[in-house]
């Protein structure tokens, strides 16, 4: 009979988990804070321990890594009710093999339990390093997110190398930046490359570096990326991008870790973090004979997959206050409230830009802003939509109308006030004649029936 350990400074939940454990064959004990679960620990020496985050007195975090370090290592999954990615990073970093929120699913816990104890415990032996600091700017409660998360924690452990799939404007670069500063080379350089914006006949010097003399125009040697990347990681944006000839270059880094910058003799080692990133099918590519292969296959020991934002819209809310936060501070402007029909606009959007495009609407937002709370009237027209027409935005005057269509109305008052005297209805408007012909022949105005085209003479 398998032993666990629930430790949770919830007694009533713990309790829940415990009689369910046991009704499923389980020899399931409890405690309720990290001294009496290190102790029972120590004990029983469970095969899985189930732990939870937050309480009082040290943390689960705390005590994870003094219980990867018995002898033999049992299990750990860890629980809590807050959705925190940087947490979740730090769990898988020091050895947790799964992470669940409450409240608990039992479904998905009973899934984990059984995946993990049939794993070979072998592999558990070694705790895993400490990841190195840096924040993380990524947010998400989805699960299809929360397993983006565990992927960043489990694969910063060694420096296979990762690709990143996903369509554009997912943020795969923070996803490789997250892997960068949670693994071991995170005290290294992060280098990028945007395989589509550079000119493919420059883009082997970029990468690679060039000596004096190589080409026209190289008055010196100058290090590549690759060379720049030492000690770090560097990250190949685009990478479905590159022609075939840079891709027989770039799968010979990948094969013997070497690489000859233009114009020298001899080949250069590298120790950089190879990940790419594509948001265009590989495999297609490599089927219809653009992409090779073998590169294909090299570059996708790893694959983490980050979905559009149309397919995980429970993570809105927490992108719109973490990309507002980080508006406010980049703009120095003050939104601190958000109108809940700007949240329902948000759920009717497909998102087709995703993240970025999410972005660039409140950083627009943001900016026409006068107060505190961004509201519906700051959206682009095709967020308001029905939204606008439910809340009565989009009578005239409301706020929400072009200035050429403000001023389409204001010029067709002053002419009907003055009967279509063009004159009078310059003077008021405070413009020349031919700018009103202009603005008449722009707007489509036209006297009604029974009056002049040209009254007194006057254009």
């Amino acid at each position: 009979m398998s032993r666990v350990l629930v430790v949770d400074d919830d007694k009533a939940g713990a309790r829940t988990l415990q009689l369910h454990l046991r009704a499923q064959g389980y020899d399931a004990q409890v405690a309720h804070d990290a001294e009496s679960g290190l102790a029972a620990a120590c004990e029983l020496l469970p095969e899985l321990v189930i732990l939870d985050i937050r309480m009082p007195g040290r943390s689960g975090l705390d005590l994870l890594p003094e219980l990867r370090a018995l002898q033999p290592a049992p299990h750990v999954i860890m629980i809590t009710a807050f959705h925190d990615m940087d947490t979740t990073i730090e769990a898988m970093q020091h050895g947790a093999e799964d992470y669940i929120h409450k409240p608990v699913d039992i479904d998905e816990l009973d899934a984990a339990i059984e995946r993990i104890l049939c794993i070979d415990r072998a592999r558990d032996l070694v705790p895993a390093e400490e990841a190195a600091g840096g924040r993380l700017q990524m947010v998400g409660r989805s699960r299809a997110m929360k397993e983006v998360f565990k992927t960043i924690g489990l694969v910063a452990r060694s420096t296979t190398t990762v690709l990143i799939t996903g369509e554009s404007g997912t943020g795969k670069e923070l996803v490789a930046h997250a892997i960068h500063n949670a693994g071991q080379q995170a005290a290294g350089p992060f280098v990028a490359v945007n395989c589509a914006a550079v000119v493919e006949s420059l883009l082997e010097s970029d990468m690679f570096g060039h000596e004096r003399g190589a080409f026209t125009g190289a008055v010196g040697r100058q290090p590549g990326k690759f060379e720049l990347a030492a000690g770090g990681t560097i990250f190949l944006d685009e990478v479905g991008e590159m022609s075939r000839a840079m891709q027989a270059k770039l799968l010979r880094v990948l094969q013997s870790k070497e690489f000859t910058p233009l114009g020298a003799k001899t080949a250069r080692s590298t120790d950089a973090r190879i990940i790419a990133a594509t948001n265009v099918e590989l495999a297609e590519r490599v089927a219809a004979g653009a992409f090779r292969e073998d590169l294909y296959f090299r570059l996708r020991v790893i694959n983490v997959h980050l979905p559009p934002l149309r397919e995980r819209p429970e993570d809105l809310e927490d992108l719109v206050q973490a990309l507002l936060a980080r508006i406010n501070n980049d703009l120095r402007s003050g939104i601190t409230h958000i109108d809940q029909a700007v949240f329902d606009s948000f759920a009717d959007h497909a998102w087709p830009g995703n993240v970025r495009e999410l972005e660039n609407v409140l950083l627009k937002a943001a900016a026409l802003s006068a107060g505190n709370t961004l509201t519906l009237d700051l959206l682009p027209a095709e967020l308001r939509g029905k939204h606008a027409e439910r809340r009565g935005l989009t009578r005239p005057g409301a706020g929400l109308d072009s200035l050429s269509e403000i001023e389409r109305r204001h010029v067709a008052r002053v002419l009907s006030a003055t009967d279509w005297h063009r004159g009078e209805a310059c003077e008021i408007l405070g413009v020349s004649r031919p700018r009103l012909r202009r603005m008449m022949r722009e707007y489509g105005l036209k006297p009604p029936q029974g009056i002049d085209e040209e009254p007194n003479g006057e254009a």
